[in-house]
């Protein structure tokens, strides 16, 4: 799809009308109630491409990211890397295909182990898939320099860095494992916008030189304009509109995607820059 002026890419993955409905409560007196999280989502991703997914809380992205690396089970719908059904798949055959498809949280720190060094959180993912622990320690240093965080910090504990830097290394483990996709979850939204800035620019630039996939999960459509080649408008578990950057942003089509383009600060000044640049 998208302009004539885009290249046709190899597709990478491949999500074909993913559902996920989660259940809630129900007890003695009160019903079971079931909320459709992700309803039919269906779109691919090529390879060397970002794609935004933009909505608001509730919206589902969130939902459609954790179906994707299987932290949560997609009811139904298939998730196609490399020819396999990664929605199905079950143990070691889950775990092999688990390595390719990476996720960078909103709160690193949450999910940074506060006792461990950082260089052998970094070297853990590589570890747990049997590579030998000073290789994997080294190349932890490797990819901390790859990030822009100084190799002798390896030693100091998550809570010794700043947020852009706890960050960076939430992005350095996820490389660890040597995936093809990256998916960020809000991975900036926590951050200053100076440092998101940094950041962002990190990830463009490690895109380009590891010949990555991208899926960027956001609130802020300003953001997914700016970096991504094509961005998925969700509401409500369901895709509304899927289109350029650009496009989007200068010429939305539904009415939710405009709402939240009206909701941004500043955005006349904004569009003007993003036709001048489409």
């Amino acid at each position: 799809g998208g302009s004539a002026s885009q290249p046709q890419r190899e597709t990478v993955l491949s999500v074909e009308n993913l559902t996920k409905t989660y259940r809630m409560g129900g007890g003695l007196f009160s019903k079971q109630k079931s909320v459709d999280a992700v309803k039919g989502v269906t779109f691919t991703l090529g390879r060397g491409e970002t794609l935004g997914i933009v909505g608001e809380s509730g919206s589902g992205k969130s939902s459609v990211g954790r179906c994707l690396v299987r932290l949560q089970d997609p009811d139904s719908g298939r998730v196609l890397l490399g020819g396999k059904d990664m929605a199905h798949l079950k143990g070691a055959e889950l775990r092999a295909m688990r390595r390719r498809m990476q996720m960078i949280f909103q709160d690193p720190f949450s999910s940074l182990n506060p006792r461990e060094k950082v260089g052998r959180i970094i070297a853990d993912g590589p570890i747990a898939y049997g590579e030998n622990e000073k290789k994997a320690l080294s190349r932890a240093a490797e990819l901390m320099e790859l990030v822009g965080l100084d190799p002798k910090s390896a030693n100091r504990f998550p809570h010794e860095f700043s947020g852009g830097q706890r960050q960076r290394i939430g992005i350095a483990r996820a490389l660890a494992l040597e995936p093809e996709i990256i998916i960020a979850d809000e991975a900036v939204s926590a951050l200053d916008v100076s440092i998101q800035a940094q950041v962002l620019e990190l990830l463009g630039k490690l895109k380009k030189e590891l010949d990555l996939s991208l899926v960027f999960i956001t609130h802020d459509l300003r953001v997914a304009a700016q970096i991504c080649d094509r961005v998925m408008v969700m509401q409500k578990g369901q895709v509304v509109e899927l289109g350029t950057g650009a496009d989007i942003f200068t010429a939305p089509k539904h009415a939710y995607t405009q709402s939240l383009i009206e909701a941004i600060p500043g955005r006349d000044r904004e569009s003007q820059m993003m036709s001048k640049r489409a």
